[in-house]
């Protein structure tokens, strides 16, 4: 709403988009501030708790900053991808963008279930219910799966009339298209992969697969972007990196799944955990 109002109402034009950015973004920062200082449940921010914690500080960072580093390097992957993209024409240029902009609604859907799978795995590993861990992941695998099928169909089936929106060229239409079919043709393997990675991050276990990841979609990427791509300057050779990327770092996340076990794991350090317990109440009661 905010970009309509900067724009149309304002007449402002990238410099209003921007700015309606930073103002619905600091908006919604304050409001749910104000919202979590006045809440009377639970989960409430209280003016002692606001004091700085070394543990929970280095805590954050070693989960934060890998998934940081990783959007960094895609953010310069992508540079490369776009650069090639631009090479090829203004009529490719404005497909990709059109194609993009489509894309991303898809994608947004699809990934809000790694988030949920992060943070219910997370709340559960936090409680001692690794249990619930192996289902989170395969539920948020299989809703994901259909939400994100669901919505493939619809956009594929209505793509060269929501690409018409962007332009009535038939040429930007059909290569947007193109794009459409071969990104979401991968969307598969990105699904597992970021499924498979928030699982991981629900444990506390970040660094590695942000590692996996940036080696898998940036290493093959840029690899591809050198090597194949300047022997057939093409679109669709592009676009082919896309699935040949998601599907490598979908079978590098697995292997890293299985390599770490997390629910198996800490399952065996609880329950030793608990056995050290059990023998301490038992030799304290002894020596009463």
């Amino acid at each position: 709403m905010l970009n309509l109002f900067f724009v149309i109402v304002l007449k402002m034009t990238v410099n209003g988009v921007a700015t309606a950015t930073v103002v619905s973004n600091f908006l919604s920062a304050l409001l749910l501030f104000v919202k979590l200082v006045k809440s009377k449940q639970n989960i409430c921010i209280r003016k002692e708790e606001f004091r700085f914690d070394r543990k929970v500080f280095l805590r954050i960072m070693q989960i934060g900053l890998p998934s940081g580093i990783q959007s960094a390097v895609f953010g310069a992957a992508n540079i490369v991808i776009q650069s090639a993209i631009n090479s090829l024409g203004t009529i490719v240029m404005a497909a990709s963008s059109a194609a993009f902009n489509i894309e991303v609604c898809v994608y947004d859907i699809m990934n809000s279930f790694s988030q949920a799978c992060t943070t219910f795995v997370g709340q559960n590993y936090g409680a001692g219910n690794l249990k619930h861990c192996k289902k989170i992941l395969l539920l948020c695998i299989l809703e994901d799966a259909v939400a994100t099928a669901s919505m493939i169909i619809i956009v594929l089936f209505f793509g060269k009339n929501l690409l018409r929106i962007f332009s009535t060229d038939s040429q930007v239409i059909n290569t947007g298209y193109i794009r459409l079919l071969m990104i979401f043709a991968a969307y598969t393997f990105s699904m597992l992969y970021e499924n498979m990675s928030g699982y991981l991050r629900g444990f506390g276990i970040s660094f590695m697969p942000a590692l996996f990841t940036v080696i898998g979609i940036c290493g093959v990427r840029l690899l591809w972007m050198a090597t194949v791509f300047p022997k057939s300057k093409t679109f669709k050779k592009i676009m082919m990196a896309y699935p040949l990327s998601l599907s490598f770092t979908a079978v590098l996340i697995f292997i890293l799944l299985i390599m770490f076990r997390p629910s198996n794991r800490f399952a065996k350090t609880m329950n030793n955990k608990k056995k050290e317990k059990i023998v301490i109440q038992k030799r304290e009661k002894g020596d009463e």
